[in-house]
């Protein structure tokens, strides 16, 4: 009885082994498989839509900046034929050389790569302290006084322009650079704001440690904050090269000499020729616009990193 007991058992291990695998598989692993497959299917169906919708509206923004290419290029004819020619079959890339010479652009662009230079670091330490002060030195009304700074972003510029302009016009500084860049040096109210919650976001306990081993408050910030809040400090460097860049109103009250015009201040002053073609306008506002987004597009990724961390905490 028990050899024909073994015999039944060896028999069903030896069907069970030559069964096939679809046979023998857990039905759960069919199921979590087909769970995946949807959720991919999902998420490439979201990307799909997503892509649907802003393909068209990135097409929309970039139709101006297309146009003025296309324009630089024309010869003049070609600008006012219709219906618009939007690639030229002969690209006139001579115009570019013949409208830089055409303006004194090459000053132009000097005058505001030393005020994009000297505002970046301007804004960056001087907002770099206040936002340490503000982030990690306990003091009486520190957050009334952050209150302060930051209701200076609600103060139209329109409404210090008068008197600022007074202040700068007793002091000799009118047509120089300084009424540009001296009040950078005070900080900026976003910048401090970004660089706050970027801090906040750092442990305490790394500048007790440091105070602890003997390091100072300014050693504190320099050699162990500033390396960790980098991509806060590189978005700060682009809001302000941004700023100073394009900033027209500034140069266009302080400066009145053209050997000290920014670039555009330079382009007002190119348009303003009687004898200057549109094309070579274009020209000169096509270039105008390759260093802010060659900079734009080589540090996007520390610019959306900054953005992202700098509202987790605060």
């Amino acid at each position: 009885m028990n050899s024909t007991s073994s015999g039944v058992t060896t028999r069903q291990d030896e069907i069970e082994t030559n069964m096939p695998l679809s046979e023998t598989a857990d039905p759960r692993a069919d199921h979590t498989t087909l769970h995946d497959t949807r959720n991919l299917f999902k998420r490439v169906g979201r990307q799909a839509l997503l892509l649907a919708l802003v393909t068209p509206l990135a097409i929309l923004f970039l139709m101006p900046w297309a146009w003025m290419l296309s324009t630089a290029g024309k010869t003049t004819d070609l600008i006012w034929k219709m219906p618009p020619v939007w690639f030229p079959p002969n690209y006139q890339w001579q115009n570019y050389p013949e409208a830089w010479l055409m303006g004194d652009f090459g000053r132009y662009y000097l005058n505001t790569l030393f005020i994009c230079a000297v505002a970046i670091f301007a804004t960056v330490m001087s907002s770099t302290l206040a936002a340490y002060a503000f982030a990690r030195i306990n003091f009486r009304g520190r957050e009334v006084l952050f209150v302060i700074v930051l209701s200076t972003m609600m103060l139209p510029t329109q409404v210090t322009l008068i008197p600022l302009y007074m202040i700068f016009s007793k002091l000799a500084w009118v047509n120089t650079f300084r009424p540009l860049l001296v009040p950078l040096f005070f900080g900026d109210a976003f910048s401090i704001f970004l660089l706050r919650q970027f801090f906040m976001t750092v442990p305490k306990e790394y500048d007790d440690a440091a105070l602890i081993d003997g390091c100072t408050r300014f050693g504190v910030l320099f050699r162990i904050l500033m390396p960790m809040v980098r991509p806060a400090l590189v978005v700060v460097a682009i809001f302000t090269f941004t700023w100073a860049w394009n900033d027209y109103m500034g140069p266009l009250i302080y400066l009145n000499s053209p050997k000290l015009f920014t670039v555009t201040l330079g382009l007002t002053r190119f348009m303003g020729r009687t004898s200057v073609e549109i094309q070579y306008l274009m020209a000169m506002t096509a270039v105008s616009t390759l260093l802010p987004i060659t900079i734009f597009f080589l540090t996007q990724r520390f610019f959306i990193q900054g953005i992202v961390i700098s509202g987790i905490k605060g």
